[in-house]
């Protein structure tokens, strides 16, 4: 599921929630059995890619679980720092002294084997955030994105004086479509934001 191209301004509504907006790549976590596999937006395996965030989610009991996220660095005060990811991508690998990936997991598409997706997404995130306790406390390369009340006043308060790149807004109640845009997720960028990026199918 992605959102419409175009960007939104910021509003306010009990019906919506915001996520902060990642510079990263998109990626889709499968989990099971004590083991996980990564995809790419592109449907392209980058499992071992990233193997601190692999052994992360493999710690996560039961399965299969998928879960959506966006792949990133942080730096010290939780802001992603694209640049430096898109250099440790295009290496495809793990190297010495590369510098460590988070998965920020937003969405919940199947739990222990049961389809999520036509479940509200208030849900779905409940779910999730029970799904990824262990991690609360030490995030270990895998950390729950938090939702945050639909306020417009939150836009000056948080994405510009840190300078992110934006909320992601969506309808509490609103399904997971897979492969589809929708207007149930709005993009709120703000002015001079990193253009979205994806992983490009090349050898390093």
């Amino acid at each position: 599921m992605q959102a419409p191209e175009r960007s939104f301004a910021p509003f306010t509504s009990e019906d919506w929630l915001f996520e902060v907006k990642y510079d990263g790549y998109r990626g889709l976590a499968r989990v099971e059995g004590g083991s996980a596999r990564l995809f790419t937006k592109s449907r392209i395996e980058a499992t071992t890619w990233f193997p601190e965030i692999v052994a992360s989610l493999s710690k996560l009991a039961g399965g299969p679980h998928i879960l959506d996220g966006e792949i990133a660095i942080l730096d010290d005060l939780g802001r992603s720092q694209f640049q430096a990811l898109r250099e440790r991508a295009s290496r495809r690998r793990w190297y010495p002294g590369a510098r460590p990936c988070t998965y920020v997991a937003f969405d919940l598409l199947m739990l222990d084997g049961i389809d999520t997706r036509e479940m509200p997404l208030g849900m779905r995130k409940e779910l999730l955030a029970e799904l990824l306790a262990p991690f609360r406390q030490r995030p270990e390369g895998v950390l729950y994105l938090q939702d945050l009340d639909a306020d417009e006043a939150l836009f000056t308060q948080i994405v510009l004086p840190l300078e992110l790149e934006g909320f992601m807004a969506k309808l509490r109640t609103g399904p997971y479509l897979s492969g589809v845009r929708s207007d149930l997720w709005r993009k709120i960028k703000r002015k001079g934001a990193v253009e979205p990026q994806r992983f490009r199918n090349r050898s390093s």
